[in-house]
């Protein structure tokens, strides 16, 4: 190893190492705080706040020793394969002591190196961190063995947007303003954290057992695709087809575009098609990107299929570029006018964008009249979504299983010394969350007798 790469090392160890302890001691101050509050706003008599701080303290106990404990494979049954992508997949998983279900990012260190997205990984486990909001996956554990990265998220039995647009045709309006709605109240909640999503897209946007919205990919996607590389659809020196999709109708294109959308969303290229035009540009952007996805997003939803699809990822990426002559609505599929000047306030230059001027521009739109946002997650979702039990998975779709967990046959073309030697670059990856200690053992209430 070389000497800048040791010193770099030695210095990473000892910021996080230091850094952590000192985090570890306001969390809990934070914690104590809280509590203490909570209990003046509740008016609770001395001795049942004594019960509560002493039963309190027995959490934090327990948070530590959680913490002391390396977490690892061994801890969890895996139950099915929910997702796969380019870089590892998604599986239900059950804490074996608890019993408690959910669902398990697994990311190949091997794949992470070569990609040299260990910025992305980090990115995304510090939201996944720092973001305690009804709006993010929230993620309880992470951990590494010598091939893989392990996230343990909660699991969402909803779904994902992109499943749920495969099954039907459109959406109403009243169904997409209400998903559209959340989603916009979902991005400024990350917005709020300085943080820009930059890959918003159905494969992005979950459902909760309700029916309602939770944003996740927060870095992984970002970069990970080699979409982000302008030069990639730029790259254009073998003759392409023309773009075939150009002189179909709408039920054709949606037809093609729902055939190819599953090979998009698992290949490494995946597409441009939710990205603004700004992120390709080399002179920078900023969070008003996301805004722009939104707006694709909502075309969707309403249309069939987004306004650039194409036959190829190139030919895609020539339309999201030139969005002001391809940007258009087909007359055989009628929206409203209100829907219709919101997609193009969504998908347009960065400067007159909805949402420059902050995120109440958006949700003053017309388009969102008679919206509750303050009570929006409490109301049923526009689409309710049956679960027949906590481990329901009939809102996935089917993968067949991989050796990702044996590690004899995952290892790609780096040895495993290799691998140990940049091993330091994954360091600190381990987190456990103080709130999962509080649920242990419970099923929501409305999962219980059918509630809704």
């Amino acid at each position: 190893m070389a000497m800048p790469e040791r010193v770099n090392m030695a210095k990473v160890t000892l910021e996080n190492f230091y850094s952590n302890l000192i985090a570890q001691h306001e969390e809990r101050e934070m914690r104590q705080q809280k509590l203490e509050k909570v209990m003046d706003q509740e008016g609770l008599a001395d001795e049942e706040k004594r019960m509560r701080r002493s039963q309190h303290a027995r959490k934090e106990t327990e948070f530590l020793r959680l913490k002391r404990t390396r977490l690892g494979l061994e801890d969890f049954e895996s139950l099915k394969v929910i997702g796969r992508g380019a870089f590892g997949e998604v599986r239900l998983v059950q804490k074996k002591d608890t019993g408690h279900v959910y669902a398990m990012k697994i990311l190949r260190k091997a794949d992470m190196l070569e990609k040299e997205q260990l910025g992305h990984i980090r990115a995304e486990r510090d939201i996944l961190v720092e973001a305690d909001s009804l709006w993010v996956v929230k993620m309880f554990y992470s951990f590494q063995d010598k091939m893989n990265l392990y996230l343990i998220m909660e699991f969402l039995p909803g779904g994902d947007m992109m499943t749920l647009l495969m099954k039907m045709d459109t959406l109403s309006e009243e169904a997409t303003q209400f998903y559209i709605a959340e989603t916009v109240l979902a991005i400024d909640s990350i917005h709020q954290l300085g943080f820009i999503h930059r890959d918003i897209k159905p494969d992005n946007l979950l459902l909760d057992s309700r029916g309602h919205v939770k944003l996740s990919d927060f870095g992984l996607c970002t970069g990970l695709k080699r979409a982000h590389r302008t030069d990639f659809y730029k790259n254009l020196n073998h003759s392409l087809p023309s773009d075939l999709t150009q002189n179909m109708n709408s039920k054709r294109k949606a037809e093609t575009w729902k055939r190819n959308r599953r090979q998009l969303a698992f290949s490494t290229v995946g597409t441009p098609d939710y990205i603004a035009p700004e992120v390709f540009m080399q002179n920078g952007y900023n969070k008003l990107c996301d805004w722009w996805s939104l707006g694709v997003i909502m075309y969707e939803m309403l249309i069939g299929y987004p306004p650039f699809c194409s036959e190829t990822p190139q030919e895609t990426y020539r339309k999201v570029m030139n969005w002001r002559e391809t940007l258009i609505f087909p007359p055989e599929v009628p929206i409203s006018e209100k829907a219709k000047d919101l997609i193009l306030r969504f998908c347009c230059e960065e400067e007159h964008r909805v949402g420059a001027a902050g995120v109440e521009e958006i949700k003053t739109n017309p388009f969102f009249e008679g919206v509750d946002y303050d009570h929006i997650r409490e109301r049923p979702a526009a689409i309710p979504i049956e679960i027949k039990s906590i481990d329901d998975t009939s809102h996935f779709d089917e993968f067949p299983e991989s050796d990702i967990l044996h590690p004899a046959t995952s290892v790609s073309n780096q040895t495993e010394t290799e691998l140990k030697n940049k091993d330091w670059v994954f360091i600190n990856y381990t987190y456990k969350r103080f709130e999962g200690l509080t649920a242990r053992g419970s099923i929501p209430s409305y999962m219980k007798s059918g509630k809704r």
